[in-house]
């Protein structure tokens, strides 16, 4: 189980580069990432991507065929840590019930890279892997996510991040959230801030772009607490001085806050909630 940079393809051990030389052959997906990896560091081993699908498919016992005649492979994923939201758990279970070692050869991993650098308590964490496409699953992912006393990390496509920061922030707008974004390459990038605070940016940036690791604070007292009146008052009232209508004003707040355009109407004009 060989580990592989997730982007700067310095972030390899020589162990694994060893490991790679060494072994009979390559499993691991056709993709640009890992025939790049191997052609930098003039590795020859046999590649064999057209086995990939069978970690997790119906060709284990194929591969297990190879490991039982005595065959040394390699399982690389396209990038990071082989089964981290990557296939192969199949392969690696069926391995270890035959008795067939299975060696971890440690390296790279998105999950860790951006927990470490986050800011956020790392001491405890939950992992969710990607979150559901689909709405519902997803809403219900993030109320637990909102509700877990650890820090909690998942990964998103930049194609639903704006999906997922709305749905949050209608759970909690005022939690501290993490966006890392193209960990190790050129582009790198940590955006901090209340998910408010976060959505508001990605929204103006029309969007994001890379691969991202979205990492929420823990839960802890008061941490679902709405926004600040006064701050939404005083937002209320910035904009008003624009020269924005107060329907257009209440809708701008509702948005920003990423509150339920009824609360935002209540908190501006200091209504009672009920």
């Amino acid at each position: 189980m060989v580990s592989t940079p997730i982007g700067n393809l310095e972030d390899i051990t020589l162990r694994a580069l060893r490991v790679l030389r060494e072994a009979d052959l390559i499993v691991g997906e056709d993709s640009r990432h890992t025939r790049k990896l191997l052609a930098h560091y003039h590795i020859h081993t046999r590649f064999a991507p057209s086995l990939y699908h069978g970690v997790s498919g119906g060709r284990v016992e194929e591969l297990l065929g190879l490991l039982k005649a005595g065959k040394d492979l390699a399982l690389v994923s396209d990038a990071g840590t082989p089964l981290v939201s990557d296939p192969g758990y199949p392969l690696v279970r069926a391995a270890v019930e035959e008795g067939i070692p299975v060696v971890p050869v440690p390296g790279a991993s998105a999950l860790l890279a951006a927990l470490v650098a986050s800011g956020l308590p790392p001491d405890r964490f939950l992992f969710l892997g990607y979150l559901p496409r689909r709405a519902g699953p997803r809403k219900r992912a993030l109320e637990e996510a909102v509700a877990c006393p650890y820090t909690v990390v998942a990964y998103e496509s930049p194609h639903r991040i704006l999906p997922t920061l709305k749905e949050l922030a209608q759970l909690a707008p005022g939690r501290e959230l993490v966006l890392a974004r193209e960990l190790t390459k050129l582009h790198e990038e940590f955006l901090r801030g209340a998910v408010r605070e976060v959505l508001a940016e990605v929204k103006r940036r029309g969007g994001l772009k890379g691969e991202l690791v979205h990492l929420l604070a823990p839960a802890g007292p008061g941490s679902n607490a709405g926004p600040e009146p006064e701050a939404v008052r005083r937002r209320y009232q910035e904009l008003l001085e624009t020269g924005l209508a107060p329907g257009e004003g209440v809708k701008r707040v509702a948005e920003e806050f990423g509150l339920p355009r009824r609360q935002a109407y209540r908190l501006v004009h200091d209504l009672p909630d009920s």
